[in-house]
């Protein structure tokens, strides 16, 4: 029995260099692309409205403070609602204009009570 010749390492292939990998480029959010998602969201809800109203065209009686009329079903109920978003808005307005007075108010005498105290300093000098 014969022993095989002693056998020498076969090197492996240098592996070749890998070249740099791109910067990854990244989009930034921004108002416009927001503002294009609100548009197809504003679309769809709109075109759901218009669905809503087209099935319930059975025409209704609404009588308010002495005025009557016959209007789809679909659009008396539309016109509720914004009627509703109308309310809430205005209501709303009155609050923050309330909210606006009152910091006004609070600006005033945070001007008078740095006015007051750095009254006395300019006197010493």
């Amino acid at each position: 029995m014969s022993t095989p010749p002693p056998s020498s390492p076969i090197p492996a292939p240098a592996p070749e260099p890998q070249p740099e990998p791109l910067p990854q480029h990244t989009i930034k959010h921004t108002r416009i692309s927001g503002l294009w998602v609100a548009v197809v969201f504003f679309a769809v809800v709109l075109l759901f409205l218009l669905i809503f109203i087209l099935q319930n065209a059975r025409p209704v009686d609404i009588s308010f403070f002495g005025a009557h009329g016959h209007l789809p079903l679909g659009v008396a109920l539309l016109l509720a609602a914004v009627c509703g978003v109308l309310l809430v808005i205005l209501a709303g307005a009155a609050r923050i204009s309330q909210l606006r007075a009152v910091a006004r108010k609070h600006r005033r005498a945070d001007a008078q009570r740095v006015a007051a105290a750095s009254a006395p300093a300019d006197s010493r000098s």
